[in-house]
């Protein structure tokens, strides 16, 4: 069978999604660092474009020493005079386009502090906060984001805050046998999951924004996040360009609830071999 066939295609010619088999393109690997990144820009470029985006997905990089830092980063306590919540940074990262680096002294939230390994867990948190995963202590100072379409780094995830009919149409272009490679989490805290969990797992997150994203970092009541390893992005955005402006394109999605309406052709051939209409 063509292994070339986008979603749309297969739909059209009544094979379904079990049948996709879109290969997903790949970073060159003689490319240098700086192709990378403007690669990563481009796909930042483009899913804000194709997803009609509110804001700027945000390239997410873990960081071992202080001369990972890019230059023209913001460091809130150094530079600032104050401190900020992780889910505040990637608020700035992706509405203000500041690149922003937290190392331990930045915060002002627990959480992170914890899940990217700059504190060891307490033993007594167990007792009052749900479990999560968290990076081995002491491996990383501190973490740095800032708009994918304007990064001067490559990311180890890109995060990206979607309404639901967004979600819906990116996952739609995902090859079916990436299909058990997304998983999701749905209790705090949402800075944990977003970042620690595709990192060490390698597939997808669909996350649930905490409480502290809607009280501090003013994420919307209908945003969801969605994290993708630095891995899964070529392949990713092969498929968004693949599907194109079909039945799953958000862009050019329509509402109209008619009776007796235009049919796939699959629709079609499945109720022929029913016997019905």
């Amino acid at each position: 069978m063509n292994d070339k066939y986008t979603r749309r295609e297969a739909i059209k010619l009544g094979m379904g999604t079990a049948a996709l088999g879109v290969a997903g393109s790949a970073i060159s690997a003689a490319a240098t660092p700086q192709d990378e990144v403007s690669e990563f820009n481009q796909y930042g470029e483009k899913l804000e474009r194709l997803l009609l985006l509110r804001t700027s997905p945000i390239a997410v990089k873990m960081l071992e020493k202080e001369s990972d830092i890019p230059k023209g980063a913001v460091r809130p306590k150094k530079d600032r005079k104050y401190h900020l919540a992780q889910c505040q940074a990637f608020g700035m990262s992706r509405r203000e386009g500041t690149t922003v680096a937290m190392l331990k002294e930045d915060n002002w939230c627990p959480t992170s502090v914890i899940a990217y390994g700059l504190e060891k867990k307490p033993e007594s948190l167990a007792k009052w906060v749900h479990p999560y995963d968290c990076f081995e202590y002491g491996k990383y100072i501190g973490i740095v984001s800032a708009p994918l379409k304007s990064a001067a780094f490559i990311p180890d995830v890109v995060i990206a805050y979607l309404l639901p009919g967004q979600l819906r149409a990116l996952l739609l272009t995902l090859r079916t046998q990436d299909v058990p490679q997304i998983s999701g989490h749905y209790f705090p805290p949402s800075c944990g999951y977003s970042v620690v969990d595709p990192m060490k797992t390698g597939k997808y997150y669909v996350v649930l924004p905490d409480p502290g994203e809607y009280q501090r970092a003013l994420t919307s009541e209908e945003e969801m996040i969605f994290s993708i390893p630095r891995s899964r992005m070529p392949g990713l955005m092969a498929g968004l360009r693949e599907s194109g402006p079909g039945a799953f394109s958000y862009r050019n999605n329509y509402m109209a609830m008619l009776p007796d309406f235009e049919r796939p052709q699959f629709y079609i051939d499945l109720f022929k071999s029913w016997g019905l209409e």
